[in-house]
């Protein structure tokens, strides 16, 4: 599934990083690989935190939870800027270009019936390590 999730991301990189001219050619699979890793921690976050109930809404109603995104592109910009010496400028336009699109996307294909690596029960049981399988709940709070 992270796998996945990378692939999506570097399937939505090209103008936000490819064609970036503030990103070097050198860094392109490394700031791929941190908005997926940026989008990975968030999401972890919201299930240690208790925002399960939230996770869950944001992928029944899209674009629900704004915050959610807000904090991915924070995360992302600010690796950027410090691992990468890109300007925060440039780093927050870069996160911003790149993010909200791939989420929209995950979206997107959690509700995909043939899509089982993104179906909303798998992706929070590999958030949490596949320590307990969330279906039931997940499926309880999409009722609810």
């Amino acid at each position: 599934m992270f796998e996945k999730l990378y692939l999506l991301v570097k399937n939505n990189a090209g103008t936000a990083v490819i064609d970036n001219p503030s990103i070097p050619e050198k860094y392109h699979e490394a700031v791929i690989n941190e908005a997926s890793s940026s989008i990975i921690e968030v999401l972890k976050g919201q299930m240690e935190t208790g925002r399960l109930k939230d996770l869950v809404s944001y992928f029944q109603f899209s674009g629900y939870n704004s915050s959610l995104v807000s904090s991915m592109v924070n995360k992302y910009a600010n690796k950027l800027n410090n691992f990468y010496g890109i300007e925060p400028n440039a780093a927050w336009d870069t996160a911003n270009a790149l993010i909200p699109p791939v989420m929209k996307e995950l979206v997107k294909q959690s509700k995909n019936a043939q899509n089982k690596d993104f179906g909303l029960s798998n992706l929070l049981s590999k958030l949490n390590g596949n320590r307990a399988d969330l279906s039931v709940l997940v499926n309880q709070m999409m009722v609810a």
